[in-house]
């Protein structure tokens, strides 16, 4: 990934931050007739990630190959008019501002019941969290959890690098940022409200 150095991110309790707030990962692996993509929501453990497929899916059958699993954070349109300096220079372009992780690692495929067991149970309580009523694992009848659990297989990343990478008009004047932060919150686009947040606490 290019990322110039006032892109780049290396801390890691900012980037799995990022990892946590937006889980929903691209995940790459090379087959024989080319890339294999999938798309799954992927679980931070103790620095490895944890998720799962259909037993059936293609990415089951790559037990330690590598992969890379891409997030997303906060992404939108920049407009030069929000640039103080645009209006004293005319020097000055729309861009596209974002937030990225790449992990890179080998791939762990498991079929052990236990371990998606506990992965089901924390990411349904997770994301659950914020229900009336939150729905449990357990609140399916056992026979039928068992079932489903012997349908899926358990994938776990082990990390060997990330790249991340904070597009965030870091290449800026202060001016220049707090005008693109003013304009997200004018605009309020779908994600330009996280974007912005994100813009405010990135230092």
């Amino acid at each position: 990934m290019y990322t110039p150095v006032a892109f780049a991110e290396s801390r890691a309790d900012v980037v799995h931050a990022l990892l946590r707030a937006h889980p929903f990962a691209t995940v790459i692996v090379q087959g024989n007739d080319g890339s294999v993509v999938n798309h799954l929501p992927m679980e931070l453990v103790e620095g490895n990630l944890h998720g799962h497929v259909a037993r059936g899916n293609e990415l089951a059958s790559f037990d330690g190959a590598a992969v890379l699993a891409i997030f997303h954070g906060p992404d939108g349109y920049i407009s030069p008019n929000w640039y103080p300096s645009k209006h004293e220079t005319g020097r000055d372009v729309p861009t596209w501002n974002y937030a990225v992780a790449h992990v890179h690692g080998r791939l762990r495929v498991t079929q052990d019941k236990t371990w998606l067991r506990a992965l089901l149970d924390r990411l349904t309580d997770r994301f659950e969290a914020g229900e009336p009523a939150p729905w449990h694992v357990h609140d399916a009848p056992a026979d039928y959890v068992e079932k489903l659990l012997g349908a899926i297989s358990g994938v776990e990343i082990l990390v060997e690098r990330i790249e991340a990478k904070y597009k965030l008009n870091q290449n800026h004047p202060p001016a220049n940022r707090a005008g693109v932060i003013a304009g997200l919150h004018r605009r309020n686009a779908p994600g330009d409200a996280a974007l912005a947040d994100l813009m405010t606490s990135h230092v």
